[in-house]
């Protein structure tokens, strides 16, 4: 098919898009991204309107928006008309956006088509990508066996061909399925080698969400010391300057409860807690899940035995709307002491 060039008005809405983006406005860029591939898809531009929905839906995705963002990378997996490694990109991006909505079934199914798409392709970088959303999709779900055969298989396969930032984002999400399973030390070093690996000079926000999510690891692990507290103020740190979404400012407040129910803190612990369900206007259900669980466990510490029933409950009930049943089991367990 003849394509004309791309109009002015696309032009400057692209780079707008981009702006916002590099600005950290992500629910403005998705905006623009969105207004720039209308304007390509009018000028029979396919391959701008491909770029510019696939920017939409990432910055959908940065939002914290995750279900809108499923919902468009879903467009650019229907419409299929590009080659593997680009196929493989969205069902990536679409297996994040599934994961955040706890959509956790799905997202494993969208992360395992991107493998299946690049298993024998020569892009390590694209390979590596979609082996480490198959392993976070498939540890939320609680297939933890599958999930660390595949980060074995992945630890294997890096090489020093892979980008720095990416050998991070491997050891980090090889870290989080080794605590999962119960193996601390095998969790505690691949996160000191994704630390090692990262740099805040090179990029502060992965550095952010990285202390944030080893924080939580090791504080599910009941692992509370001085590294932990460092991993929970390096993220908070980071969060004040570039910013986050409404889901990283809950997902640190509830590091934070975390830490002071394991200092013992009990009434801080449920104080910061209860925040999370006043504030949280489209929270996941795994981060509401993991808030009731601890607030539970914080209300029976201190004796409130009906409030403790009360949000271990709840607790269940998010676990389940997630698809994480074997957080819903440890919710019941704690539930079960409590009756």
């Amino acid at each position: 098919m003849q394509q004309n060039s791309v109009s002015a008005t696309y032009v400057a809405a692209e780079l707008q898009a981009r702006d916002y983006r590099a600005g950290h406005d992500f629910g403005e860029a998705a905006r623009s991204a969105r207004k720039a591939a209308v304007i390509a898809l009018s000028d029979g531009q396919i391959r701008a309107w491909w770029n510019m929905t696939f920017l939409q839906a990432e910055c959908l995705l940065a939002a914290g928006e995750f279900e809108a963002s499923a919902e468009v990378s879903g467009t650019l997996v229907a419409s299929g008309s590009t080659t593997p490694q680009l196929q493989a990109q969205v069902h990536i991006l679409r297996a994040k956006a599934c994961q955040g909505a706890g959509l956790l079934d799905v997202a494993a199914a969208e992360a395992r088509a991107a493998t299946e798409l690049v298993q024998d392709e020569a892009d390590i970088e694209v390979n590596v990508t979609a082996g480490l959303a198959l392993i976070s999709a498939l540890g939320d779900s609680g297939q933890l066996h599958e999930a660390w055969a595949e980060s074995l298989n992945l630890a294997n396969a890096i090489s020093a061909e892979v980008d720095e930032q990416l050998l991070g984002k491997a050891y980090w999400v090889i870290g989080n399925v080794a605590f999962l399973c119960g193996k601390v030390a095998e969790g505690l070093y691949y996160h000191e080698l994704a630390a090692d690996t990262f740099s805040p000079t090179r990029n502060l926000d992965v550095w952010a969400k990285f202390n944030k999510a080893s924080a939580a690891m090791r504080l599910a692990a009941d692992v509370s010391d001085a590294d932990t507290l460092r991993c929970i103020e390096r993220a908070e740190l980071a969060t004040d300057v570039i910013g986050g979404s409404a889901n990283d400012y809950l997902l640190l407040k509830l590091n934070r409860g975390h830490w002071n129910f394991l200092a013992g803190d009990y009434a801080a612990a449920v104080d910061l807690l209860e925040e999370i369900f006043v504030e949280a206007e489209n929270p996941s259900p795994q981060i509401l899940g993991e808030a009731g669980l601890l607030l539970g466990r914080a209300n029976a510490s201190m004796g409130n035995r009906e409030s403790a029933q009360r949000h271990l409950l709840k607790a269940v009930e998010h676990f389940e709307a997630s698809g994480a049943q074997q957080r819903a089991d440890q919710a019941r367990e704690y539930l079960s002491n409590e009756a």
